[in-house]
């Protein structure tokens, strides 16, 4: 079993930075796959950004060159969102267990960002 907990979301203008963290449990951590997905009102989960087992990362088109996921060996993953955009406010989840085309079993709680001046 694997439990998440995801920290670091709050309010920032546009072009404004955070960084969000997922503390995961379960000592099999270092052989999942891990990503973050995200959630607006009114339109469906999508998936942000997989980083693998091996650190080979992946991400959506919307986000590249402005968010990196990485994952350290305390059971950690992060994204670091720089020069964030209104359209980036949604709840932010954090997914262990699934690929870069499938989700894994586990749900973190969600994390809200909001993006607004």
């Amino acid at each position: 079993q694997v439990q998440l907990v995801e920290s670091g979301g709050g309010l920032v203008q546009p072009g404004g930075s955070l960084r969000l963290s997922c503390a995961a449990s379960g000592s099999i951590f270092n052989l999942l796959g891990m990503a973050w997905y995200r959630q607006a009102p009114g339109k469906q989960r999508e998936l942000v950004a997989h980083i693998s087992s091996g650190h080979k990362t992946n991400y959506a088109d919307s986000v590249k060159d402005r968010f990196t996921i990485s994952r350290d060996v305390d059971n950690t993953i992060y994204l670091q969102m720089n020069s964030l955009k209104p359209d980036d406010t949604a709840v932010y989840y954090c997914n262990a267990g699934g690929s870069w085309t499938t989700a894994g079993d586990f749900w973190g709680q969600g994390t809200q960002v909001t993006v607004s001046s």
